[in-house]
């Protein structure tokens, strides 16, 4: 059957839509991601070492204690350093792990709740009671679930500040299984880092994630730590992030000492559930933010449709250059950034993945009008 025609002034137009899709990815490739793709860590010309609070809520977390929390508490770091968990009234064997665990390590305290803030839902009263008690300046936070990759993790990402440095901005990798929702995940993750970390180098810093993130506690103080928002579930990162993250006062780190990992969800209702979670906070950012993440998921949904409109309609001669400028491009900066943050085993599947983001926004956008549940776990 042959596909209706339209109007020749038509076609142009869907051309030219087509085209300011293709630029706008394209400004976002070259000025934005680019800069994560080729960034480089400068050397450190003196290298100093701070006084470390590591800080990790947890609730109900007991076997995720006993694997993982060893992880942050046999780090090589000679200088002077506390690793924080507050156990957040939990119900399981949490306080019985951390008592043997705090037999062995010297630098573990152990703070308990055993009653819910009022009127504070989330994880934001543990982590505020974590960061008050904290001895030192340097506050490096993570989840639970999480392991720092390496027995450097401290010593790399305390080496970012210098006098200006308030904020290093860590990566939270997933560990790599097998299957297809493994590998969705981690795509999902890698873009969000894609984003975060960019924007960062260009001066334009709108979030964080706590699975690896670390700040000053001046910061926190000045800023009346979770005061602004603390009635939302969710932020205790990015909106925090959010609020007091600027061009000068803000680093990444994309050593790979540098990074945790944590196990990704098991099915795709339990990802459909953390995600959904997640987006609830987007909408409170910055409008700046907003706009960059807004204009990119966007243009990122629309590609595809407009790909094959324009194929169907227009002069697949012209359209085609037109996309495979963009595919070129883009492969050449995800390669780089997959590869500086430890994921260049999902580069052949890029073009797949990039596909799938149009059907990923179509099952979570709904999450930005929702109301977020009042607990944390």
């Amino acid at each position: 059957m042959d596909l209706p025609k339209l109007p020749e002034q038509w076609g142009l137009i869907l051309f030219i839509v087509f085209c300011i899709i293709v630029f706008i990815q394209l400004f976002y490739y070259l000025f934005f991601f680019a800069r994560l793709s080729f960034f480089r860590q400068k050397p450190r010309v003196i290298s100093q070492t701070h006084p470390v609070s590591v800080i990790i809520c947890a609730r109900d977390e007991a076997g995720n204690l006993t694997k993982n929390l060893p992880g942050a508490l046999l780090q090589k770091y000679s200088t002077t350093h506390e690793v924080i968990v507050v156990n957040d009234n939990s119900y399981d064997e949490s306080k019985y792990v951390l008592e043997e665990l705090k037999k062995e390590f010297k630098q573990l305290q152990v703070i308990e709740l055993t009653q819910e803030a009022k009127m504070i839902p989330g994880k934001k009263f543990p982590l505020s009671i974590g960061i008050k008690s904290a001895k030192y300046e340097i506050l490096l936070l993570t989840d639970a679930d999480c392991v720092p990759a390496t027995e450097h993790w401290i010593q790399s990402m305390q080496e970012k500040y210098d006098e200006h440095t308030e904020i290093v901005l860590g990566y939270g990798a997933y560990n790599k299984l097998p299957g297809l929702l493994n590998k969705l995940i981690r795509w999902e993750t890698f873009m969000t880092a894609l984003q975060f970390m960019s924007y960062a180098l260009a001066g334009l810093p709108y979030m964080g994630v706590g699975r690896n993130l670390s700040y000053k506690r001046g910061v926190f103080i000045r800023q009346k730590g979770f005061s602004a928002h603390h009635h939302i579930p969710g932020g205790d990162d990015d909106l925090f992030i959010n609020a007091v993250a600027n061009k000068k006062n803000t680093k990444i780190n994309t050593d790979p000492d540098s990074f945790t990992l944590s196990n990704p969800a098991k099915n795709w209702k339990q990802w459909r559930n953390q995600k959904q979670r997640h987006y609830t906070t987007s909408k409170y950012y910055k409008f700046s933010g907003k706009f960059l993440l807004g204009l990119f998921t966007l243009s990122q949904f629309l590609i595809y449709p407009m790909l094959l409109i324009a194929l169907l309609f227009y002069n697949w001669q012209l359209v085609l250059p037109v996309f495979c400028l963009r595919l070129i491009i883009q492969g050449v900066v995800y390669y780089k950034a997959l590869n500086k943050l430890g994921e260049k085993d999902l580069f052949k599947y890029f073009l797949f993945l990039d596909v799938w983001m149009f059907f990923y926004y179509l099952i979570f956008a709904p999450s930005l009008f929702k109301k977020p549940k009042p607990t944390w776990k």
